[in-house]
């Protein structure tokens, strides 16, 4: 246990004494972070930001040298965040799934989660679905640019089938009141909307599973790979390193939010 101590101390101090030489153009301070709601990974409670993968670009940032102040990520619809990661050349989005759509437009670091994207109905409407076929029979909330949505599109399901919406409070809303039929979505966080509406969860079901993957901070394609590789190694050593109670720290993070 001592040894393990040691071992993530002297990573620490390497990436201290690192930043200290380091210019600005490569610390990660000096980005652009944006995310969005999305419990438990990020999300605003009590006006102040908070989730799994809040905690862990925090702390990962301070193990790096390079610490981001919370007032430096900045929350907005995802369609919004996720466009401007797109084409800024400083910009970070999270938390993103990684998808083979996706993988060439961004550069990556994580995992920061597993994650599942399903379809969820109405347990009284008896929808079932069990082919890619079925899911165009119905109307499915979205939300623009969600990894939903891009899943449903690669499978073939047309636009017309799709309802937009603003957010998944909407959704979560629009489905509850049968306006629509389906919900593609964040398992986890879908099921967080309905307790936070003040739904009954066992009133919502998953009806197809479109993906199981990970979550990551999915980075601009021009910013710098010193940046890249200095934010995942730090992510890593919150994976490694083990406290007294056998836990690491990302178990922790991981537990506060359960």
């Amino acid at each position: 246990m001592k040894w393990k101590v040691q071992c993530y101390l002297a990573a620490i101090l390497v990436f201290n004494s690192g930043a200290l030489h380091a210019d600005h153009s490569t610390s990660l301070d000096r980005l652009t972070y944006v995310t969005e709601e999305y419990p438990p990974y990020n999300y605003t409670f009590d006006n102040e930001l908070t989730g799994i993968a809040v905690d862990l670009l925090l702390r990962a940032s301070e193990i790096s040298g390079d610490v981001i102040p919370l007032s430096g990520i900045s929350v907005l619809p995802w369609s919004e965040g996720y466009r401007a990661a797109l084409v800024g050349d400083d910009t970070v989005v999270f938390s993103t799934t990684r998808t083979k759509l996706r993988e060439h437009l961004f550069q990556w670091v994580g995992p920061i989660s597993k994650t599942r994207i399903v379809v969820l109905a109405h347990r009284e409407s008896g929808i079932s679905i069990n082919s890619v076929q079925d899911l165009m029979n119905h109307s499915i909330g979205v939300i623009r640019d969600d990894v939903g949505e891009q899943l449903l599109l690669e499978l073939g399901v047309p636009r017309e089938s799709m309802q937009e919406r603003s957010g998944a409070q909407a959704l979560a809303r629009s489905l509850k009141k049968k306006r629509i039929d389906l919900w593609a979505y964040e398992e986890n966080v879908a099921r967080w909307w309905f307790d936070k509406s003040g739904y009954n969860q066992k009133d919502f079901e998953v009806v197809y599973l479109l993906k199981e993957s990970e979550l990551y901070y999915a980075f601009n394609k021009n910013i710098d790979l010193v940046l890249i590789n200095k934010l995942q190694r730090a992510l890593n050593i919150i994976k490694e390193n083990v406290d007294q109670n056998g836990l690491t720290e990302y178990q922790t993070i991981i537990n506060k939010y359960r």
